[in-house]
């Protein structure tokens, strides 16, 4: 019978107890199964299906119709599916190191999808076998387009389940102290991730005190020193230990700390101690017996640039004219309701601290911005950002403007300019850029947004730090898949009016 250890809060700052099933090992492993089983059923459903629908409708009722046996059309349709399943899973798109992980699990499905789709191109050819054109050109977006969607309906029910406190991975960290109060903040900071770390390991510690360090307002255990910790994970149904300092151990001390946990079916992580790089970025590689972390230098030019430029141009002018029936509406509206331009002029600082004119739609009384001192008690931004939910300023066009982003708009024309991009980091005030440190200025490195990071993170409910750090994650990772990602989220986002004022 299975049976809990339950650890009690020991302030009152603490408000939520640490639950720590006392199995013996890999509490996780079996949720991470079903869902595994549940996905590979979910694809094989989706791509059998997705075959079916376009041998019917190139074929009709009679596979006969495509110049072959009809026996030998469906024995090719079964093979075809089993190669495209055989592509999933040789891509480890199931593999329980990407559940929810997202663009990653998003990027081996397409992947192996068209892999699958490149070697029976290649087979019809070499074959000469007259395949019609128009079966492949059906299932291959069908299928992928239904992989995917199914992907993140799965997604979606692993974060509802997490939410609620199910799926969970059981971590213990080891580490000095500021090491794993960081990386519990991390780990915990959004519960959707699935990961609640329910004990500390603190070299040179000794044997546990009874003492607990406040993490995300969960009080979490000290067991001790490293040997203690790892005396304690027995019958604690610990998934994961994670190591933020390898100094401690040694290269024979962690291979005998690999065994050890091997036999207790936990897994073991090194936490390299660099955050926000992408994985693309990141390359392990064997060097005279040690693996060592190879960071690659962000890019900023090149092919990449170029290849966004022309992405800019495109989807900014498609945007401005599919939007112009709109624009032209929020223009009348503008016009008739208040006094003053139609849009809103603001001198922002671009690439290479570059100052640009950047265009909005005007959604305050005219002249707001020499209220500002007038308003300064009522100041709700984070650093240096002026933000007031209600702002007393803004008029009932601006309010609906804002709500749903539709004031943005305009940055568009921005973008045809070359001033800004359509993702990017967020456009900075030059009184904002006055106050950057030397780390902040990074941010200057590429051109500012109409969206980002910022924008799909929460917008005005940011934190300054939160907003920084985020647009400088962006600065070094950014690729076209990112930013193709973030307008899907940004669309997301301006629905659900999150952070919107």
């Amino acid at each position: 019978m299975t049976t809990t250890l339950r650890v009690r809060r020991p302030t009152a700052r603490a408000k939520t107890d640490l639950v720590l099933p006392a199995t013996a090992g890999g509490p996780a492993r079996r949720w991470q199964q079903r869902y595994s089983v549940g996905l590979c059923v979910t694809d094989s459903v989706i791509i059998c299906a997705a075959i079916a629908l376009a041998q019917y409708l190139r074929f009709g009722e009679s596979p006969a119709t495509s110049g072959y046996p009809g026996q030998l059309m469906t024995l090719f349709s079964i093979l075809f599916a089993g190669l495209w399943m055989a592509a999933i899973a040789v891509s480890h798109s199931r593999s329980p190191r990407i559940i929810g992980a997202g663009i990653d699990e998003y990027r081996r499905i397409a992947s192996a999808s068209f892999w699958t789709f490149g070697i029976i191109a290649m087979t019809t050819l070499l074959a000469k076998i007259d395949l019609a054109r128009g079966y492949l050109a059906v299932a291959l977006p069908v299928g992928t387009f239904g992989l995917l969607v199914g992907r993140n309906l799965w997604r979606r029910y692993i974060a509802r389940k997490r939410a609620r406190g199910r799926f969970q991975t059981m971590v213990v960290a080891i580490g000095d102290r500021p090491g794993v109060t960081s990386l519990a903040q991390e780990l915990m900071r959004n519960p959707r991730d699935g990961y609640i770390v329910v004990g500390v390991g603190i070299p040179g510690y000794g044997q546990s005190r009874g003492k607990t360090i406040l993490v995300e307002d969960r009080a979490i255990p000290i067991l001790g020193d490293e040997n203690h910790a790892m005396a304690a994970l027995a019958g604690r149904g610990v998934d994961m230990v994670v190591i933020t300092g390898t100094e401690r151990f040694g290269a024979s001390g962690l291979r005998k700390l690999m065994w050890r946990l091997e036999n207790l079916d936990v897994d073991l992580v090194v936490a390299p101690g660099v955050m926000d790089v992408a994985e693309s970025r990141l390359a392990l590689r064997p060097v005279a017996g040690f693996s060592l972390l190879h960071v690659e230098k962000p890019r900023y030019h090149g092919a990449k640039s170029f290849q966004k430029r022309t992405f800019d141009f495109c989807f900014s002018l498609a945007a401005l004219i599919g939007a112009a029936p709109v624009l032209a509406v929020v223009a009348l509206a503008i016009k008739c309701t208040s006094r003053g331009p139609v849009f809103y002029p603001s001198e922002r600082i671009g690439i290479d601290g570059t100052p640009f004119t950047m265009l909005k739609f005007r959604t305050m009384v005219d002249r707001a911005d020499t209220q500002v001192g007038n308003l300064a008690a009522l100041d709700e931004g984070a650093g240096v950002l002026f933000k007031i939910r209600d702002d007393p300023r803004v008029t009932a066009v601006g309010k609906v403007l804002r709500r749903f982003s539709i004031d943005e708009l305009p940055q568009f024309i921005n973008v045809l300019k070359q001033d800004m991009s359509v993702v990017g980091p967020r456009p900075p005030l030059r009184r904002e850029v006055e106050s950057y440190d030397g780390e902040v200025t990074r941010r200057l490195l590429v051109k500012p947004g109409v969206t980002g990071l910022w924008q799909v993170s929460g917008r005005s409910d940011l934190s300054w730090e939160e907003a920084v750090r985020l647009d400088l994650s962006y600065v070094d990772n950014w690729s076209m898949t990112a930013d193709l990602l973030i307008i899907a989220r940004t669309i997301r986002a301006v629905l659900s009016r999150d952070g919107a004022y």
